[in-house]
């Protein structure tokens, strides 16, 4: 390598006289130094620009190449420079240098000088721009990953050799658990960063081999062993600063504690910032499969089922203590942070992950910058903002690592040094300090900005400020007043509406909220006694609202929810005034109410592609035995979706055809996805069972039939499920193949039993559906689970008329579809057969008789729209009569399920006169659209009428001509 050429000084302008002459003397130095040892360094000007670039930015570099130069001779020869290295490369070159180590003291030494060099060769590529920020972050990240998973690897071993091997009380080996938090454990680490780092295993136990000891000293023993090795300052230097502070109670905590320990600890005393540090928390050493069971296990701790808003003041609270240490210390040139700094980004983007991570697994990663993509993705955050978000961290993460490269020393404070200055910004890239600066600014002042805007305070209007008054019982004397010029309108109803306040707030729920709780709801109070005012009826309209309130209970998440989003108490105030179908599921599942979040979204028509995604999204992070956690998934999706449902209803956003199709095709989803679960789960344990031989060996089918409402799609929303569930034949032996075999008719019998309960079965999410399974061959004495052949056999040889009524609206709902190709030809074999019109008319005309004195509604004054005269029941009597006496001339009529496209078949095919279809058409939707605003209401489907509504008469005449034979 020759001497430095005059041709270089032009690189150098702008230096002092002192800088340019040190570096160049460095450089003719290091030219001799390689020369005189025959290394292969390249002399032209290009490449010693580039050094002279790197060296200027960073004395810390040139300093350890002027000591080996080797070392830049061997990464160029190796192409290690222009690249970054593998995955698992840089481990396996550690690997290599720990092969002959055997001590403690050798192990230290070989990591600084490992850890040295490479953070000699990453530093050089990030300030030579050979490497982009993502590169320089991950592998800062896999070099403390591997220095501190291979030395914990033969710690261990010599510990065990000291002391045994730790085991569990029932013989299982345990190993240590290593979790990097913070910027290591989301792949993110910068430059001469701490590590911060959380110690954990398994189970409590005994080591056996050796002097037996309990788990707990083991592990804390070989803790500090580790923490030694990486922290300790030796002639060498260290490896990484370990930071243990963020463990259980801090310094003041055991260094390693059990997962039980763990897992009581988080869910009894961890405070809400322990929440925010676990986000990035990630298995880096030790037992890394028990590790990612422990961050399993804690996932309820970081991630809250329902969306948790009361985050927003937590982190608001954490900003304001770092500022008010940034002012105290005087450091708002603090790029990490200070004002639109480094943690402004990072809370912007955790503070999304806390509040709805726990019901979008998206949300759940580890990295910043891939999580601020999916936040636009997921249109949580404007396209633009999250832009401005990724330019900014860029840079400001660009500058944290030139910082710390310049001396490797964990600086964040802009420099105040002129000379320092102009070499920071040269090596960013700018002419200038000023312009390096005006840039560095403007990013930090529109991180601040949006800042701002994600953690703005609610506030009070002006007129509620006299409503905060009275909720605080401060102007008793004005308090009729208020209520009126609230909107609460005469005398008795202000009065009325002061009690219910007086009740609420002197209650149980208030009485024992916490000191967090009570200042949440003064601040909720005023706006929504504001709200309930501006309503038609109002004093009604507040009842609601309180009521919900105390179902709420003292669970922060819901009360910050509405402080902290005015448009989602608006659609709440909205909602409960139209239905208090609405409020008694909001009261029932609070869950519900980040529903009312986005209008766009709440009363946008739902389509069945649209549910079905998000139903995949909500199950496919599941484990495949957590039934518990896989049920209350189908219960919030099917919840919310029925909410938005209603939102639509009520505000005359979708028609009643629309609503039962939505209602039956969440339903639809939710069976399908029962059974695909259920039968994973029994894949597992019992295998698939099968029938056939060789080339025709196929699965057994098993398949689910929907009767009823929603066979026809017609489903209401407190409607029941009438299924009956089927397989297909097998021979007698037939056995699961799995490691549990059972007979394939209790195989079959179970999942039957499995469904029903994923289904049914009332959890802390409340229920799904009331399932009735009576329509099965045999009703309830016959198995739960037809075979196919059977069950056609029944339908011909044993069914009742009344069953063949039913059969004509089923249909396939889940399941295999070679049992629903095979239940589909059933059908259409059973309702074509030829009938005699008379006996017909004769045997349908008595059961809805007999219907109609079992149900129908005798209360006085009122008419019955599902079983009254000319009512729904008698509609769909009518069409089942009229199907079964002609599908064997008009096979098309085995092709539909619902009532009024089996109308309009009828109606083509000639069966019905235009003007009796269309009588009936209308009067069944009237009286449909009638029961559904009524279940909105929470009532009863009678009409408090004792006149019959026009179309109910005019089906009446329909039934009267065609059912009683007056034609």
């Amino acid at each position: 390598m020759t001497a430095p050429s005059p041709d270089l000084f032009p690189s150098l302008e702008g230096l002092s006289p002192a800088t340019r002459d040190r570096l160049l003397d460095q450089l003719h130095a290091f030219c001799l130094l390689a020369t005189e040892r025959g290394l292969n360094i390249p002399s032209d000007n290009e490449f010693q620009t580039v050094l002279l670039r790197v060296w200027e930015a960073s004395p810390f570099v040139a300093q350890h190449m002027q000591q080996d130069p080797a070392l830049l001779s061997g990464w160029l020869e190796r192409g290690e420079l222009h690249r970054a290295y593998a995955s698992g490369e840089l481990r396996q070159k550690l690997v290599g240098q720990l092969a002959t180590i055997t001590t403690d003291t050798q192990l230290a030494t070989c990591l600084r000088q490992f850890r040295r060099e490479q953070m000699v060769r990453i530093a050089w590529r990030d300030l030579a721009s050979w490497s982009d920020l993502a590169e320089t972050l991950s592998e800062l990240s896999e070099l403390a990953d591997c220095c501190v998973s291979l030395a914990l690897d033969l710690l261990h071993d010599w510990h065990v050799k000291q002391w045994g091997d730790p085991r569990s009380a029932k013989g299982k080996r345990q190993r240590l658990v290593v979790i990097g938090m913070g910027k290591l454990g989301a792949h993110e680490l910068n430059f001469s960063s701490d590590i911060d780092l959380i110690f954990a295993f398994p189970e409590d136990g005994t080591t056996r081999g050796g002097r037996r000891i309990e788990n707990d000293q083991f592990f804390t023993d070989l803790g500090r062993r580790l923490i030694k090795v990486l922290d300790e300052v030796t002639a060498e230097g260290m490896v990484f600063r370990v930071d243990m502070r963020l463990r259980p109670y801090g310094d003041s905590g055991p260094l390693a504690l059990s997962f039980d320990a763990l897992e009581e600890y988080y869910q009894m005393q961890a405070r809400e910032w322990e929440r925010y540090a676990w986000v990035k928390a990630r298995p880096i050493a030790g037992d890394l499969k028990a590790g990612a069971a422990l961050l399993a296990m804690l996932r309820p701790f970081v991630y809250r089922r329902y969306l948790d808003f009361g985050s927003f003041d937590a982190l608001r609270s954490m900003k304001a203590m770092i500022m008010r240490e940034v002012e105290r210390k005087g450091m708002d040139d603090n790029i990490k942070l200070g004002a639109g700094g480094i943690r402004e980004v990072e809370f912007i983007a955790q503070a999304f992950q806390l509040i709805r991570g726990g019901r979008d697994p998206d949300l759940q990663d580890r990295r910043l910058l891939p999580t601020l993509r999916m936040l636009a993705d997921k249109q949580l955050l404007p396209e633009y903002v999250v832009t401005d978000l990724i330019d900014a961290y860029t840079l400001l993460r660009r500058v944290e690592n030139r910082l710390q490269a310049y001396q490797d020393r964990q600086v964040h404070q802009l420099p105040r040094d002129e000379q320092q200055r102009l070499l920071l910004g040269r090596n960013l890239g700018y002419s200038s300090w000023d312009h390096f600066i005006k840039v560095l600014n403007l990013h930090r002042a529109v991180v601040s900005r949006h800042f701002d805007q994600v953690f703005e305070v609610p506030k009070s209007e002006s007129n509620q400020e006299s409503l905060h008054a009275l909720w605080a019982e401060g102007v008793e004397s004005q308090q009729l007043t208020l209520l009126a010029a609230a909107g609460y309108g005469e005398d008795a109803d202000c009065a009325e509406a002061l009690k219910l306040i007086a009740d609420f707030r002197d209650g149980y729920t208030v009485r024992s909220l916490s000191q967090r709780g009570v200042v949440l709801l003064e601040q909720l109070m005023p706006l929504l006694i504001a709200a309930a005012g501006l309503a038609e009826c109002s004093v009604a309209l507040l009842s609601s609202l309180l009521t919900i309130l105390e179902r709420i209970g003292g669970r922060m998440a819901y009360l910050s929810l509405l402080v902290e989003n005015p448009m989602a108490l608006s659609q709440l105030v909205k909602l409960c005034g139209a239905s208090p179908w609405v409020v008694n599921q909001l009261s029932r599942y609070p869950i519900l109410l980040d529903e009312l979040l986005d209008p766009g979204v709440l009363y946008a028509p739902q389509t069945r592609e649209g549910l079905s995604a998000e139903l995949e999204a909500l199950t496919r992070h599941l484990d495949i035995d957590d039934l518990e956690q896989q049920m209350e998934a189908l219960r919030v999706f099917s919840h919310a979706a029925k909410l938005r449902l209603a939102a639509a209803d009520i505000s005359a956003v979708i028609d009643v055809e629309q609503v039962s199709e939505g209602l039956s095709t969440i339903a639809e989803l939710v069976v399908d996805k029962a059974v695909e679960l259920v039968r994973r789960q029994f894949e597992q344990r019992y295998g698939s069972p099968t029938t056939g031989k060789g080339k025709n060996k196929h699965p057994l089918g098993f398949g689910v039939i929907a009767y009823g409402k929603l066979g026809g799609r017609e489903l209401s929303y407190s409607s029941d499920l009438d299924l009956v569930f089927l397989h297909e034949t097998y021979a007698e032996d037939c056995h699961t193949p799995g490691p549990d075999k059972i007979s394939c008719g209790v195989y079959f019998a179970r999942l039957g039993q499995r469904v029903i309960h994923v289904l049914s079965t009332l959890t802390l999410t409340g229920s799904l559906y009331e399932i009735d399974m009576r329509l099965r061959p045999n009703g309830a004495s016959g198995v739960l689970v037809a075979d196919l052949e059977g069950f056609e056999a029944y339908q011909y040889d044993d069914a009742w008329t009344w069953e063949h009524q039913a059969l004509v609206r089923a249909r396939f709902v889940a399941g295999d579809q070679s049992v629903g190709d095979a239940f589909v030809k059933i059908r259409c074999r059973v309702l074509s057969q030829p009938r005699k019109k008379k006996a017909l008319r004769a045997e349908i005309s008595t059961m809805r008789r007999r219907m109609r004195d079992e149900f129908m509604s005798t209360k006085k004054g009122v008419f019955d729209l599902k079983q009254g005269p000319g009512g729904i029941a008698d509609i769909e009597f009518m069409i089942q009569y009229a199907v079964l006496l002609s599908a064997n001339k008009h096979s098309q009529l085995c092709d539909a399920t619902g009532n009024l496209p089996l109308m309009s078949m009828l109606r083509e095919v000639g069966v019905m006169q235009k003007r009796q279809a269309d009588a009936l058409a209308k009067a069944y939707l009237s009286a449909r659209g009638q029961v559904h605003r009524l279940a909105l209401l929470e009532r009863p489907a009678l009409l408090d009428d004792v006149a019959l509504p026009d179309y109910c008469v005019a089906a009446e005449q329909v039934w009267n001509k065609t059912m009683i034979g007056t034609e």
